[in-house]
């Protein structure tokens, strides 16, 4: 075989292969707001085939049934939020203000991509996730923990930087499953509840940080909130680290 054959053979399955990744964006692309707007009820395989115009046989190619489009659609936030997260783990700061900074990229992640928690908390069910492929599976657990892994990562730092003292009593692992349980569950209600206003919550994202702020007053992480305008913090990491990204999402 030939350089210039080799060659010709490397560009047709380059060539495939981007058909492919094209093929399979258009698919989500079209499933995302059909998922959003109907449910896991809403999405359909039918019905997807006849606005894209593909033979079932090239969707069930790219996905064997509808519970792996949503734990696709699940990977693809997850893989921006750990972009997000891995850029403000490099904000220059304190590590309490580095923690800060991660939580504003969580709050931005959250207003960016609503949707997210309710394409996570589906496709939690246990009869749903059943259905998905381990390879799947594993790609969406693998962005969960590194995730973790960074907010894990600063919590050390702020330990060995006698920033805070967690005795005998407390493991880096505890603040981080406080931090995720306080991420989690704040952002899930806030996302899903129609209803918050009415409980007297009327600005959900500034209570949720200072929610984060008890949580880190508590366990003396130094310097506490009384100290240092955290919602500052917040706002600087925004500008500085994620303008581009807003300004991009503004057009």
């Amino acid at each position: 075989m030939t350089i210039r054959q080799n060659g010709d053979i490397m560009n047709t399955r380059d060539r495939k292969q981007r058909e492919i990744q094209e093929r399979e964006a258009k698919i989500l692309e079209c499933a995302r707001p059909m998922f959003i707007e109907g449910g896991y009820n809403g999405l359909n395989m039918d019905r997807l085939t006849s606005l894209l115009e593909y033979s079932k046989g090239t969707i069930y190619n790219h996905f064997s049934c509808k519970e792996e489009i949503i734990i696709t659609l699940a990977i693809q936030t997850l893989e921006k939020r750990l972009a997000m997260f891995q850029k403000a783990s490099l904000f220059q700061g304190t590590s309490r203000e580095r923690i800060a900074a991660i939580g504003a990229a969580a709050e931005l992640f959250v207003k960016t991509y609503p949707d997210h928690f309710c394409v996570e908390q589906t496709i939690r069910l246990d009869s749903i996730w059943d259905k998905t492929s381990e390879e799947r599976r594993n790609l969406m657990s693998n962005y969960e923990h590194r995730c973790i892994g960074i907010v894990g990562g600063i919590v050390r730092d702020g330990v060995s930087r006698g920033d805070v003292h967690l005795g005998e009593s407390a493991t880096p692992e505890e603040i981080v499953f406080g931090l995720w349980s306080l991420s989690v569950g704040g952002y899930s209600i806030i996302t899903t509840s129609n209803s918050l206003s009415e409980l007297g919550i009327s600005s959900p994202y500034e209570m949720l940080r200072r929610n984060f702020n008890r949580f880190l007053d508590g366990i003396q992480w130094q310097p506490l909130s009384t100290e240092v305008d955290y919602d500052a913090v917040y706002d600087r990491v925004t500008r500085e680290v994620f303008g581009n990204e807003l300004q991009q999402n503004a057009v």
